[in-house]
Formats: structure tokens, sequence, C-alpha cells
């Protein structure tokens, strides 16, 4: 009962509010402060407005609170006490509890941030790639490579091309007691590994919005890159179009190839992509947008009928998060369906399997709903 009295007085914030005439300890006081400092609707704003302040509240919240809340409460402070201007400090920086959010916000305010600033800011988004090339970079090379291993699966390789190891293992009836060896009747090779086998066009949507989906774009693109069966582009658009495919070596310097921001044509930047796709039944183009078009829709959509016409595998993406769809054009979503266009929104750890299925030219539809995921109509 105290322990509920407790974390009831920190929630209600004390003064009128409260009605449980609970006291705090010294240290619950110190986290009691901090909470109002952001949420005590009177006193909003009242971090102040110097770095220091800022800097001490940062440094108080990762002291009282694990890192998920953490993260939860620096997102609140951004909208909230507009601290917005606030990252463009160093000392902040330093502080600040690295999440896909503030990179996000990093991306935005990257034209402005001053030199004395960049390096801090690069680390920041360093230490997030990092973190999410070590969570993401397994599963989406196991699950690719995978898909495009059996799709291309030969019977008749060079000799060179042969994979010994499934070779051997299809012709253990074989094996030659007398010779102590294996003698293959059938031959299995995964044809010529020094060419791209699949194209991929990462197509993204850089408008405010759109802002975690770009950074796991950015990191699912720089995997991709790595893969030699798979030759990836990487395009981000908002009223122009930008093509960022070198980048995709230097995740860090890709994100920071992002501007955040303005409107959106869509048309513009599938006219583009067109331009980059010579293999249309080879490839694959995920456009990663909430379809609310600023250009030509007419255009645009007469540019994904082409394309799916072509033989283009197109998938729409309203989000590549773990927040959900976000708001997005329902006329246009279901025009999209009716091309037999997949729309939907998608979760990281789902993003490879998605990419694997599409790259195997298998039923997205299907696979959305095994995964329990509703296609956008």
């Amino acid at each position: 009962m105290e322990e509920n009295l407790r974390r009831w007085r920190l929630i209600l914030g004390g003064d009128s509010n409260d009605g449980t005439a609970f006291t705090l300890n010294k240290n619950d006081l110190q986290v009691d402060k901090t909470l109002e400092a952001l949420y005590d609707s009177n006193r909003k704003g009242g971090l102040g407005a110097s770095s220091p302040n800022v800097s001490r509240w940062l440094g108080d919240i990762r002291s009282y609170f694990p890192s998920p809340v953490v993260q939860v409460m620096q997102k609140d402070a951004l909208k909230r006490l507009d601290l917005t201007s606030m990252l463009l400090e160093k000392e902040m920086l330093q502080n600040v509890e690295p999440d896909v959010h503030l990179v996000a916000t990093l991306m935005t305010l990257s034209r402005v941030i001053p030199e004395k600033t960049k390096d801090t800011a690069r680390q920041v988004v360093k230490k997030v790639v990092d973190e999410l090339l070590k969570k993401l970079s397994q599963p989406m090379q196991q699950a690719i490579t995978g898909s495009l291993n059996r799709s291309i699966r030969n019977r008749r390789p060079r000799h060179q091309e042969i994979n010994w190891d499934l070779t051997i293992r299809k012709n253990l009836q074989h094996y030659q007691p007398d010779y102590k060896t294996v003698i293959p009747e059938t031959l299995i090779g995964y044809g010529r590994k020094r060419s791209a086998l699949k194209d991929v066009v990462l197509c993204l949507d850089q408008s405010g919005s759109m802002g975690t989906s770009v950074v796991y774009s950015g990191i699912f693109g720089a995997v991709m890159a790595s893969i030699p069966a798979v030759q990836t582009k990487m395009v981000v658009f908002d009223t122009a179009v930008a093509d960022l495919t070198e980048a995709l070596q230097d995740p860090v310097e890709l994100l920071f190839g992002v501007q955040l921001g303005g409107g959106t044509d869509i048309h513009l930047a599938l006219q583009y992509c067109q331009q980059l796709i010579t293999r249309p039944a080879d490839t694959v183009l995920v456009v990663i947008t909430d379809l609310f078009e600023g250009g030509d829709e007419a255009g645009m959509r007469k540019r994904f009928t082409d394309l799916a016409a072509s033989g283009v595998q197109v998938v729409v993406l309203l989000a590549l998060n773990d927040e959900g769809a976000p708001s997005y054009d329902h006329e246009n979503a279901q025009f999209l369906a009716g091309l037999g266009i997949p729309v939907f929104a998608c979760t990281p750890d789902k993003f490879p399997d998605m990419m694997a299925m599409a790259l195997s030219k298998q039923d997205i539809a299907q696979w959305a709903a095994r995964e329990e995921i509703v296609l956008k109509k």
C-alpha cells in the first residue's frame, strides 16, 4: 500500500492535485522535481531557457529512470518545452540518451547545427546507427541471401559455381565405401555470384512526419548494399529528389544527407526511380511515404500504374518504425491496392522477411496475413 501511495503521489504531482497525503523522501523529491519541470502544466517551460538547466535535467532523468522511460521523457520534452533549439548546444547533446527519435530530430536540424556541435551530433547518430546495425544486420542478410539462394538454385552449375555443401548432402546416398568418397550425380550451384541478381530501389519520403522511417530505411539500405547479390539504390525526396546511393557505405553520412521537412512530390520521385530501373522483372521498388501528394497526383498514379505493369515489384510502406501507420491518404492507398500494390505499415523486425518475399516474387498479401499485418485497401 505504501509503494502504491508513493507512486500515486509522484503521478499526481502534489499540491492541490494530491489526495494521498504521502510524504516523499529526499530522493523521491528530486524525482518529483524532474517530473514537475516537464509535466506540471502550471510551469510549462519550467526548465528555463539555459542549456545548463536542460543538461542537468537530462542527467537527472537518466539517473532516476530506465532507458526506455528516458527516451519517452526526452520526446515529450521536445514537444512540450520546445527544446529543439537546445539540441544545437554541444552540452545538451553530450547528455542526451540517443534513440531513433533524437536522430530524426538531428536530421531535421542538420543544416543549422553549428560547426562546434557537428562532431558531437555525429557521435550521437553513430551510436544509434551502430546499435541498429548490430541488431538488424544479421536478420536482414540471412533473409535476403537465403531467399535469393533458393530462387536461383540450378542443376547445371559451372565448376566455380558449385555449392559443395549442398551437393554433398544431396548425394550422400551415392557414397562409395571402397573409394571413401561421394560420387555426385546431381550438382547444385547458386549461379554467378559476381553480378547482382536483383535490384532494389528504396524511395524515401523525407517530409518531417517520416523521420524515424527514414532512419530505419537508411540502416536497411546500408545492409542491403553490403550484399553482393543485390544492387541497392537509395533515393530521398520532398519537392526535389536526391540520390544518396553513394552514401550507403556510410549510414551516418547518409542520414546527415537527408533533410527532413518540406513538401512532397511523389510523382517527381517516381519519375526519377523509373530512370534507374533497367531490369523491371528483377527489381523491387519500395516507396516509403504517407501518400499525401503535393505535386501531380494524376501523374503519380500513372507512374505507379506503369511501374506495376512493367513487371516491377512495387511495395508501398506507410511507415517503417515501431509506431504503426501514421495519417495517410486513404484514396491513394485504395487506388494502389486496386493495382495489386501492397500498401501497409511495417515494423523493423518484419522488414527483412518482407524484402525476402518481394525479392523471391512470393505473395506479399499471404505473407502479411500470416504475420497479422493489415494491408490497406
